[in-house]
């Protein structure tokens, strides 16, 4: 298989004879909060997806969905906006976290990248991209194939640094996150409609199909531990309710509806997956009806706002519409939602660490 790299910037990186040892002592120094089972080693975390797991890879490209500047990153060490959309960290950093790897993810485009961080893991993932590949192209973002190729240009620079038997260790042993499919439901088949050929339960069959051949391709790339998360409850998040919910700002339940239908096909597609490459592990994470119970009954989990997010009104910033001229709220930890359409960290964190700790055991 081979591939050829897509039209971006790449990363410059200084190579060292001791990348083996700073990646050796890097294991020791976040304290890890899951027990992972015996015999269980995870040498990095990796990222793929949408803006749920972009750690700042749209900062380098020509687009309009970019967050990179203040509010964003409030939260974050040194209040810095790294590209996360959201006010601190994203999951793929809260999954290196708990399992002890690090304390954030890097975006593989970042061009302050170190050999170190190579072999720690990286997020290839782009806000605005989907499973369907017109998804991404309608606001110039990285598609998941073109998140495939840099992933295949990875693979050469870590066999640099770390020579091929230790880079296919940590490529078979890594921990592979995949996150999409919420752009695809909202902007490109209900807000664009640029989809018309598709009623709901094609298109989400579209999108099953889509997020198979990714997952085929990943695992024939080398990885073998993936876990892909649901669809949320996409109808529900302010964006959506402003735009679809009417005067009431009601969940939009036909986004739901798509969600539900699509996650029920991509969960068939995992299965299928793991009955057909058994040496592979597909895990799919429901995080659907997690997060429409803490939208449900938000004070049970310590939220106050779950309606709107924190930035400005709250329902309809996002991306360069939350800036300096839409200041955040006093208090992001008690909103379920940064913007109109991230999660808080402290969302995050709700969802996120408890998943770690429930399916980490079906990865061996």
């Amino acid at each position: 298989m081979v591939f050829s790299s897509p039209t971006y910037s790449f990363p410059r990186y200084v190579f060292s004879s001791c990348s083996l040892a700073i990646h050796l002592a890097l294991l020791c120094t976040v304290n890890a909060l899951v027990k992972l089972p015996p015999n269980m080693t995870i040498p990095a975390v990796f990222a793929f997806g949408d803006s749920i797991v972009d750690t700042g890879n749209n900062n380098y490209l020509h687009t309009l969905i970019k967050c990179d500047f203040p509010p964003y990153g409030i939260d974050f060490q040194g209040k810095l906006s790294t590209g996360r959309f959201c006010d601190g960290k994203v999951p793929v950093d809260i999954l290196a976290e708990v399992l002890g790897i690090k304390g954030t993810v890097p975006a593989y485009l970042d061009l302050t990248l170190k050999p170190e961080d190579l072999m720690t893991g990286v997020a290839f993932a782009s806000g605005g991209s989907g499973y369907d590949p017109l998804t991404p192209k309608l606001v110039s973002v990285l598609s998941l194939s073109d998140q495939l190729q840099y992933f295949w240009e990875y693979v050469g620079k870590l066999k640099m640094i770390a020579g091929e038997e230790k880079s296919n260790f940590i490529v078979a042993n890594s921990i592979y996150l995949v996150v999409a499919g919420s752009d695809d439901i909202a902007n490109t088949y209900f807000t664009l409609r640029a989809r018309k050929q598709y009623d709901v339960p094609a298109y989400t069959t579209f999108m099953a199909d889509c997020a198979y051949r990714f997952l085929q391709e990943l695992y024939d790339m080398g990885a073998r531990r993936m876990v892909v998360l649901s669809a949320p409850p996409i109808g529900c998040v302010p964006s959506q309710r402003t735009l679809s919910g009417g005067i009431a700002r009601n969940c939009a339940e036909g986004h739901n509806q798509a969600a539900k239908l699509f996650n029920s096909k991509l969960n068939s597609r995992l299965q299928s997956l793991s009955s057909s490459l058994p040496d592979g592990r597909f895990v799919y994470v429901d995080v659907y009806n997690p997060l429409m119970d803490v939208l449900q009954n938000p004070n049970k989990y310590g939220f106050e706002v779950s309606l709107r997010g924190c930035c400005g009104t709250g329902n309809l910033e996002v991306a360069i519409l939350c800036n300096q001229f839409t200041p955040p709220c006093g208090a992001p930890s008690s909103y379920v939602f940064w913007d109109s359409y991230h999660p808080t960290e402290r969302a995050y964190r709700t969802l996120i660490e408890p998943v770690v700790s429930k399916y980490i055991g079906l990865l061996v």
